[in-house]
């Protein structure tokens, strides 16, 4: 890397540097998204960096290969070559086996993770001595920025996915979420009123359906009850009203998040036995082990799965199903951190913005993120420890 200038911001001297940033394709089944979009490629290369895109990267999400090539990135053929000739990686989804021999000491990983839900990526990452930067811990004044847009898609279209698996021929009972005169609505149970919640009880509202959201924050739960529509309840959550809410409902949408921790499974396959045949589940934390007990990872391809008489949903990539407007929502997000990481380098990028050293998740096999040590019972050593 070549030190071309310098700056001065929080009375840190850094130098900018060039960096050559890699957009691979993304491989995970069903994965249309693209890390990087040919605008944010433009303000890359106009600062001086390379940007090198593996070809037909960005298809799926509107962002043709002329696109990259007219502002200046260039293509390459395979995956390989790009994890060859990039240090940065800007990814969406998480590495998968495939990739795992192409990740190397000297690549920063900047993408989604979701750690704790994965041993065996957890110990593949450790072994590559890569800096892996999380999307899902970035938090700036108490804000997930990052995970935000992805869970705004994956609330709206966890309605949407509940509405059609409760169509009989879909396996679900046959009731129509909003009903029509003279029959009752769906009820539907959203359990955790974070990001996803609000916009998974927004839509189910609009459907004109019965929403109850539950939440153990009674703070978020005055300020759910001062914008939500009137046909949104809001209850405390407790093992009491979350049974009982769980076993009335035709829809019950999992929305909780515990950052860059394992999700804790509040609906236990004891419930199911009091839910209705065809009710439907929908597990928008699957990506962090998800928050049913009964939860299993599936895929657009084969995205649902009974037992018990209960339809689940747990599609672990669900806003890839919409790569459009998933990954104009994403990189509207991580543009600015991509170029503070390009920049700078990922250690003077973190020193400077605390709240991207929060995602720093690992760093030359350290787990830099209690949570995810936690998850796994193992060494945790802070950041800081590695800065300085």
């Amino acid at each position: 890397m070549v030190m071309i200038s310098g700056y001065i911001t929080r009375r840190f001297f850094y130098t900018f540097i060039t960096m050559k940033i890699g957009v691979p394709k993304e491989i995970k089944p069903q994965e249309s998204r693209v890390g990087m979009t040919p605008a944010t490629a433009a303000l890359l290369v106009q600062s001086g960096h390379q940007v090198v895109v593996q070809a037909t990267a960005g298809e799926g999400s509107n962002c043709p290969d002329a696109a990259y090539k007219a502002v200046g990135c260039t293509l390459l053929p395979s995956i390989e070559a790009v994890y060859e000739q990039a240090e940065l990686i800007v990814k969406v989804k998480e590495p998968i086996a495939p990739e795992y021999s192409l990740i190397k000491s000297h690549h920063t990983l900047f993408t989604y993770f979701h750690f704790a839900a994965s041993e065996t990526l957890t110990n593949a990452m450790e072994k590559s001595g890569a800096v892996c930067i999380a999307y899902e811990t970035v938090s700036e004044n108490g804000k997930l920025n990052l995970l935000t847009p992805m869970s705004e898609v994956a609330g709206r279209m966890a309605t949407q996915q509940g509405a059609k698996y409760l169509e009989k021929p879909q396996g679900g009972s046959g009731v129509l979420l909003g009903g029509v005169p003279g029959t009752a609505p769906a009820k539907v149970a959203v359990i955790g009123g974070g990001v996803s919640g609000t916009q998974a009880a927004l839509m189910a509202a609009g459907m004109g359906a019965q929403v109850t959201i539950l939440d153990t924050n009674l703070e978020r739960l005055r300020y759910l009850n001062e914008v939500m529509p009137k046909n949104v309840i809001q209850l405390h959550s407790n093992p009491s009203t979350l049974k009982s809410t769980v076993h009335d409902a035709d829809l019950v949408i999992g929305s909780v998040l515990i950052p860059g921790a394992k999700a804790p499974k509040l609906v236990t396959k004891a419930m199911l036995n009091n839910m209705r045949k065809g009710s439907v589940l929908v597990d928008i934390a699957i990506d962090q082990g998800g928050c049913f007990e009964t939860s299993k990872p599936t895929t657009h391809k084969d995205p649902v799965f009974t037992e018990d008489g209960i339809v689940h949903y747990a599609v672990t990539n669900m806003p890839g199903a919409v790569p459009i407007t998933s990954t104009a929502a994403l990189t509207n997000a991580t543009a600015r951190y991509t170029l503070q990481l390009a920049n700078m380098g990922w250690k003077a990028a973190c020193k400077a913005n605390p709240g991207l050293a929060l995602g720093v998740n690992m760093v030359e096999g350290k787990i830099t993120n209690e949570a995810v040590a936690q998850a796994f019972n193992t060494n945790y050593v802070p950041l800081n420890a590695v800065l300085s």
